[in-house]
C-alpha cells in the first residue's frame, strides 16, 4: 500500500484543481526483487512458532505492508494480524530488516487442525512471496495449522 498526498494548487488565472497523487521515494513500494525473505522455526521445541524477516537489499527506502502475508500450503486465507489491524505502510531503509513472528497453531489445537507441506511468506499482499518447505522449517511431518496469527513487522527479532 502506498500513502499519497493530495494537494490543491490555485492561482488568480486558473480555478483550483487537485494535482495527481504522487508517492515520494520514501513511500514507494518495495519491489519484490529488492527483498530477501527468510523464515525459520524459533526453536526445535516450538515448531508452531516461526520467525520471518524481510530485508531491503535495494539502494533506496521503500515500504512493505505492516502485516506480513503468510499463507499455508493450499489452504485458503492467511495468518491474521495480532493485534488486529488494517493494512498500512511499513518503511524499510536500504539494508534494513523487518521481523515478525508467526504462530501456526493458536490456542488449543482442534480436530480441524490441518497439516501442510509448506508456507509462503510475502512482505506485501501484492507480492508472490517465497515458499518454505516444512522440512526446512524443522517440521519434517508437516506444519500444523489452526487459527494462525502473525505479529506486525518490527525492527528487531525479539
Amino acid at each position: 500500500m502506498t500513502l499519497v498526498t493530495l494537494t490543491a494548487t490555485a492561482s488568480a488565472a486558473t480555478p483550483t484543481t487537485p494535482t495527481k497523487p504522487t508517492a515520494t521515494s520514501a513511500t514507494r513500494p518495495c519491489p519484490e526483487s529488492d527483498l530477501k525473505i527468510t523464515a525459520s522455526a524459533v526453536t526445535p521445541q516450538r515448531p508452531d512458532v516461526l520467525r520471518v524477516s524481510a530485508n531491503n537489499r535495494g539502494a533506496t527506502p521503500c515500504v512493505i505492508d505492516r502485516i506480513p502475508t503468510v499463507t499455508f500450503g493450499d489452504l485458503d486465507g492467511a495468518a491474521q494480524p495480532d493485534p488486529p489491524a488494517e493494512s498500512a505502510p511499513y518503511r524499510l531503509a536500504p539494508g534494513a530488516t523487518a521481523y515478525a513472528t508467526v504462530r501456526t497453531v493458536t490456542g488449543e489445537p482442534s480436530p480441524s487442525t490441518r497439516t501442510v507441506g509448506f508456507i509462503t511468506v510475502a512482505a506485501d499482499p501484492a507480492h508472490q512471496g517465497r515458499r518454505f518447505d516444512a522440512a526446512a522449517l524443522g517440521a519434517p511431518n508437516g506444519i500444523r495449522v489452526w487459527s494462525p496469527t502473525t505479529t506486525w513487522w518490527r525492527p528487531t527479532a525479539g
